[in-house]
C-alpha cells in the first residue's frame, strides 16, 4: 500500500454543494486502485459516511471511516467498529441539562436517529438528511438518552455560539473536550478524542505509519490530525491557523483542490 489519504468532508471532499465533484471522485477511484486506501475524518455520524464510502468504493480498498469527531473508527470491508471513545451516559445527562441554559440546539443521536424536542429545530432538519437519521421527538433530550453518545453537537446562528462557547465549555472542561467545526457548530467529545487519535487507531489495524498519511482539511477540527499527517494538505478555502501548520495550501475545495494536490505529491 502506497498511501492512505485521510479526508475531510464539509470544505474538502465536498464541493459547496455538498457534492464530490466527477473530477475529485475520479482520482480518488484511481489512488485506491494504484495502492492507496483511503480514510473519512470527519465530524458527521458513521450513517453519514457510509454512502460516502460507498460512492469512492472503500470497502475493496481497506478503507476507513473516522466519524463522531474520531470517536469512533469503522471498517469499511467488514462494517465493524475497531475502534470507540464514546461518552458515559451520567455525563452526557449533565452536560445536556447544562446546555438548556443557552438558547442553543443540542444534537444527539444514537447512530439511527437524533433525539430532540423540536424536529424542526436549528440544523435538525439538515443533520438528519445529510447523514440518514431519523429524527425521534421527545418531550427532553437529557431524560430520554439511554445510550452513551459518541458525540453531542451544540448549534446555534454564529453570532450567538460565538458568545455562549466559553459558558458553555467553562464548567465542563476537565470531562469534555470543545471544538468548533463551524462557525454554527462547537462539537463536545471526551477529552482525547481527536480525529488524530482515531487516525492513529486506523493506522495500526493497516499496519502503517502516520508518516505514509497524506491528509486533507479545512477546518479547526483538522488541526489535530494536519499536524501528526506525514504530508499535510489545508484547502484554499481553510481557516487561516491551518494553513499556517500545513505542509503545502491547494486549491479550493469547488476547484478540485484535492486532485491538484494529488497530482503535485504522486507527478
Amino acid at each position: 500500500m502506497k498511501k492512505l489519504i485521510s479526508l475531510d468532508i464539509d470544505g474538502t471532499l465536498y464541493t459547496s454543494k455538498k457534492i464530490i465533484s466527477s473530477k475529485t471522485k475520479a482520482a480518488l477511484l484511481r489512488a485506491q486502485e494504484n495502492g492507496c486506501a483511503l480514510v473519512l475524518a470527519s465530524g458527521r455520524p458513521t450513517a453519514g459516511l457510509i454512502p460516502i464510502a460507498d460512492e469512492l468504493e472503500m470497502s475493496k480498498h481497506q478503507g476507513m471511516l473516522l466519524s463522531y469527531n474520531g470517536g469512533v473508527v469503522v471498517d469499511c470491508e467488514t462494517g465493524k467498529i475497531i475502534y470507540s471513545n464514546v461518552i458515559p451516559n451520567e455525563l452526557a445527562k449533565r452536560f445536556l441539562k447544562h446546555l438548556e441554559k443557552f438558547d442553543v440546539n443540542p444534537i444527539v443521536d444514537d447512530g439511527t436517529a437524533i433525539y430532540t424536542t423540536d424536529p424542526n429545530s436549528f440544523q435538525v432538519p439538515y443533520e438528519s438528511q445529510s447523514n440518514h437519521l431519523k429524527i425521534k421527538r421527545i418531550a427532553n433530550v437529557h431524560d430520554a438518552i439511554d445510550f452513551n453518545p459518541a458525540k453531542i453537537l451544540i448549534a446555534a446562528p454564529a453570532e450567538i455560539l460565538q458568545h455562549e462557547t466559553e459558558s458553555i465549555s467553562a464548567p465542563f472542561k476537565t470531562e469534555l473536550n470543545f471544538v468548533l467545526s463551524a462557525p454554527f457548530y462547537l462539537e463536545s467529545t471526551l477529552p482525547g478524542v481527536s480525529k488524530a487519535s482515531a487516525l492513529q487507531k486506523a493506522c495500526e489495524s493497516l499496519n502503517m505509519t502516520l508518516n505514509n498519511v497524506i491528509a486533507f482539511g479545512d477546518a479547526q477540527n483538522d488541526i489535530p490530525i494536519l499536524k501528526i499527517a506525514g504530508q499535510s494538505i489545508a484547502m484554499g478555502n481553510a481557516i487561516d491557523e491551518l494553513k499556517n501548520i500545513a505542509n503545502y495550501v491547494t486549491k479550493t475545495n469547488d476547484e478540485d483542490g484535492i486532485v491538484y494536490a494529488l497530482e503535485k505529491i504522486f507527478n
